[in-house]
């Protein structure tokens, strides 16, 4: 039966993206770096955005800084017990951080009680459950969010009760990152075992999983529709993913392309793909043509992560070289 549903499949499918977006004009941008936040005082690990206004970054100085990304003021500085944190994420309601590493704990922190005295401060709460890392977390709502860690799972927790609702189980690997949506009920996690695996959070059952990728996958996210995610890997390598055809689309990859994706996100409108490598470089892709828009150095060290801000206006880079920057086009007022 299996063989009988693959064998349907490829006969449907007649074209590719590349194919179908022939006659499509190519995108053009060309970035230009507007902002330096400057404040970390090691690598920087994480980013994630609030609101098209304000960013949190995590770094291996044991610190969490949530910034203005307009004015490039530190808005609060959240010192932590660990200072081996991989990982952080904004609450949807601004009113939440949260992180977490090697510590094995997902720890969030109410930004209000937060006395920004320089002293340690104590998590809102500790979410205790996974025997690994945690490699991801990302907010489902100011009450849920959902962690990937490296003992192969990943797990649905209850903020307030600081209880594990659900736990997804099947990469054979560690998971080091997952992306979520709007809609809340799925999300999409990727390991070293190199699958990506689609997920029904309400379930917990694994819905698809998808074998494109050589090596380790070590970025994720979703199409800002939600039809489809890209994933990125050590292979150098990024697919993308149709998830009403189950299958890829589209690769973004070159011949002389050797350095491993580190991180990944679509513009608002999907029709760019930005992807950073731990060779210092970022890359912005056409998504439909998978044409190379621009390349260029965005840092002095691996890029450790990268976001568009919720209205495509700009993006923010964070690398080892301990910096996060801010990013606009050349022609103010142009939306990436």
């Amino acid at each position: 039966m299996k063989d009988n549903i693959r064998r349907n499949k490829e006969a449907l499918h007649d074209t590719t993206l590349r194919e179908a977006s022939a006659d499509i004009e190519t995108t053009r941008l060309v970035l230009r770096p507007r902002k330096v936040l400057k404040g970390h005082l090691a690598k920087v690990y994480a980013m994630n955005w609030h609101d098209g206004k304000y960013v949190v970054s995590a770094s291996q100085d044991g610190k969490l800084i949530v910034w203005n990304a307009n004015t490039t003021n530190k808005n609060q500085i959240v010192p932590l017990r660990s200072s081996w944190v991989m990982t952080c994420a904004y609450s949807p309601d601004g009113v939440f951080v949260g992180c977490g590493g090697l510590d094995n704990t997902c720890s969030t922190y109410k930004l209000t009680d937060c006395t920004n005295t320089g002293q340690i401060q104590k998590p809102s709460n500790e979410l205790a459950g996974h025997d690994g890392y945690i490699s991801c977390l990302r907010f489902l709502s100011g009450s849920e969010l959902i962690s990937s860690s490296g003992d192969s799972t990943c797990m649905l927790w209850d903020i307030a009760t600081s209880r594990a609702k659900q736990t997804f189980k099947g990469h054979s690997g560690d998971v080091m990152v997952l992306g979520t949506h709007a809609d809340d009920k799925t999300f999409v996690s990727g390991s070293v075992d190199a699958t990506a695996k689609l997920w029904d959070i309400r379930t917990g059952k694994n819905i698809a999983t998808f074998r494109s990728h050589e090596s380790d996958i070590n970025a994720i996210n979703y199409f800002p529709d939600g039809t489809a995610f890209a994933s990125g890997s050590d292979d150098s390598s990024v697919r993308l993913f149709d998830l009403r055809a189950l299958r890829q689309i589209n690769r973004y990859s070159g011949d002389n392309m050797v350095s491993s994706v580190t991180t990944l996100d679509f513009a608002h409108t999907g029709r760019k793909l930005f992807v950073g490598y731990d060779d210092q470089r970022c890359i912005v892709w056409d998504t439909a043509k998978a044409q190379i828009i621009q390349n260029f150095e965005a840092h002095e060290n691996r890029v450790s992560c990268l976001g568009v801000s919720a209205d495509g206006a700009v993006l923010v880079t964070g690398s080892w070289d301990s910096l996060l920057k801010v990013w606009g086009h050349a022609y103010p007022g142009y939306k990436p």
